[in-house]
């Protein structure tokens, strides 16, 4: 499948270290609205294929696929743009900033027949898939309470000024501060929970910004949330507590407590972390499922590291999964109406820096699959 990125700033090069990985994907277009900023990126990663402005790819009738990995602010408007010149689309987190948007792109995705999904795909990873599948057989039997944790350390006394992409991108820090560490973590975890467990029916937040300036030295546009808690609720009755912040100490740590056990996972960001079964007399042993069927194994080893420390991810591992589902003409396993249900649950928990409340959930989904491999 042809496909085109939009935005060549510090995340595309994420994107551009798992495409090799993906044949299926072939880059035939980058633009960014900063155009030396594009100039740089095609450089670096030795493309032809840099297109001056939105309209040339929306006007090329090759390009099946665009990629939004624009600032998130510009996420509706972009991903709109696509979907009206009938391109299927894969955005970044979040899908957009308000639901009502969100909203929008999903129907309007509908109305023309394309899809349209959003990051992060971690949900596709070896050790979601193992969790998932532990959970299907039961292996600690039934669960009813999560604990999940994405605490990211205190990130504004951290050197991120210094930290810098492949291509040599810095972070975008004063985004990353305005978007809030909510809209930007939490989906790790909830794309999971909702896979596993379904639709969830409420959510109870609280968000706070405990450092309101993120001792920047220089102003922010506006304050997003630097901590938050919610207490989420599935229609099956597990209740979820997730924990959302930068500035407890880094932790990644999912616990899903059975009647029996224990299952744990301690980072959601390295796609081949080892699945651990804790019985409650505190006995431990690890397992991983992995597309060769042998399970339970001995943890693989860890997965590599990125510049800035965090666990290398597959950014493209989402959007070829769109690819293949869209060529095999099957219901993929992050499709429109998931990824807008997690986008709903998001945003609501980032909302409540403004008025914690139990909020109701207005949309579902239809069940989503685990891959083939992982199934039992």
């Amino acid at each position: 499948m042809k496909i085109a990125m939009v935005g060549c700033g510090f995340v595309a090069d994420y994107y551009m270290q798992s495409l090799p990985l993906y044949p299926q994907l072939e880059l035939v277009a980058v633009m960014d609205r900063d155009a030396l900023r594009a100039r740089e990126f095609a450089a670096f990663h030795r493309l032809d294929c840099r297109r001056e402005s939105l309209d040339d790819i929306l006007a090329d009738e090759h390009i099946e696929l665009v990629l939004n990995l624009t600032n998130p602010d510009s996420h509706f408007e972009v991903s709109r743009a696509c979907l009206l010149a009938g391109k299927h689309v894969y955005s970044e987190k979040p899908m957009a900033m308000e639901f009502s948007q969100a909203r929008a792109l999903a129907e309007l995705a509908g109305a023309r027949g394309l899809q349209i999904a959003c990051a992060p795909c971690n949900v596709l990873s070896e050790t979601a898939q193992a969790l998932w599948r532990a959970l299907r057989e039961q292996r600690v039997g039934p669960v009813k309470l999560v604990y999940a944790e994405m605490d990211d350390g205190l990130v504004q006394r951290m050197p991120y000024r210094k930290w810098l992409s492949d291509s040599g991108r810095p972070w975008p820090y004063k985004d990353e501060f305005e978007v809030g560490c909510t809209l930007e973590h939490a989906g790790y975890y909830v794309n999971w929970l909702t896979a596993f467990f379904g639709p969830a029916v409420s959510v109870s937040a609280f968000s706070t910004a405990l450092y309101p300036d993120k001792e920047l030295g220089e102003a922010l546009d506006r304050v997003a949330p630097d901590l938050s808690v919610a207490c989420i609720r599935f229609a099956g009755g597990v209740v979820a507590r997730l924990t959302c912040s930068i500035v407890a100490r880094r932790n990644q740590t999912l616990q899903l407590f059975g009647d029996r056990g224990i299952l744990q996972v301690d980072h959601s960001w390295d796609y081949r972390q080892p699945v651990r079964v804790r019985r409650y007399l505190n006995v431990r042993r690890s397992m991983l499922i992995l597309p060769d069927g042998k399970y339970p194994l001995a943890a693989p080893p860890r997965a590599g590291k990125s510049r800035r420390g965090a666990n290398t991810m597959e950014f493209c591992r989402g959007p070829a999964e769109m690819a293949a589902a869209l060529a095999e003409q099957r219901r993929s396993h992050m499709p429109t109406d998931y990824c807008l249900h997690n986008n709903e649950i998001v945003l609501a928990i980032h909302h409540a820096l403004e008025k914690a409340a139990t909020y109701e959930l207005t949309t579902t989904f239809a069940p989503v699959a685990p891959l083939p491999w992982a199934e039992a």
